[in-house]
């Protein structure tokens, strides 16, 4: 069951891997997901593997949530958590998979696709909200964790600054939807492209399209 927190941090630390690392456990993974509610695109997990260092709670200190970051900050954290990371990995399940599995085990797939690209297994994971009942290595699911766990947070922005970058391509491919701004979720300019064009082969076709009215705003950037 995930672990609710009582109280969360003015950002995330590193307290929980701290107590990890002092039990003997030192390769940590980080998982958290990004693109679970877009319309059209895959769903991406992050996987990040960070060293047992306190020190970086200072060095990585504008890594947040990832939907309390700017576009610009996530791309620039983003690379500042590869250079510290041990290792790091970004697993996607595609659509037709989220379409035929459904979203939960979309992200399990994409989990485990992501930790299996690691060079060497971590020995616990940490995960925000969900478990992975398949994977026999000893979690902890954390509400909240991108808010409570570094490691989680920097899993979250790994995840979004990788997928944006693929729907930024994808726009390419599939002109006219608008991938590249709205990244696959259910935005007003979206929809109504929606119900211009149809879906093409990226969209989602077991989510529901509600078709666009004049009242409804924009979703805000989010993952």
């Amino acid at each position: 069951m995930p672990m609710f927190p009582t109280g969360l941090p003015p950002r995330p630390n590193l307290k929980v891997e701290q107590a990890l690392w002092q039990g003997g456990v030192q390769r940590i993974a980080g998982i958290d997901e990004a693109g679970r509610g877009a319309l059209a695109g895959p769903v991406a997990v992050g996987v990040l593997v960070l060293p047992p260092d306190g020190q970086l709670t200072t060095h990585l200190q504008g890594v947040r949530d990832s939907k309390q970051m700017s576009p610009k900050a996530r791309v620039y954290w983003a690379d500042e958590i590869k250079a510290c990371a041990l290792e790091w990995a970004v697993g996607f399940a595609q659509p037709s998979e989220i379409d035929c599995y459904g979203i939960v085990p979309a992200v399990h797939l994409a989990s485990e696709r992501a930790l299996q690209s690691l060079t060497v297994p971590p020995e616990y994971l940490l995960i925000d909200y969900f478990t992975l009942p398949e994977n026999d290595l000893p979690q902890t699911a954390l509400v909240k964790g991108d808010n409570i766990s570094l490691s989680i947070a920097g899993a979250a922005v790994l995840a979004k600054t990788t997928r944006d970058a693929l729907m930024e391509n994808l726009d390419q491919d599939f002109p006219g939807y608008g991938f590249a701004a709205h990244k696959g979720y259910g935005t007003f300019a979206h929809r109504t492209a929606i119900a211009r064009l149809g879906t093409c082969a990226i969209h989602r076709t077991s989510f529901s399209v509600a078709l666009p009215d004049d009242s409804t705003p924009d979703s805000p950037d989010k993952v």
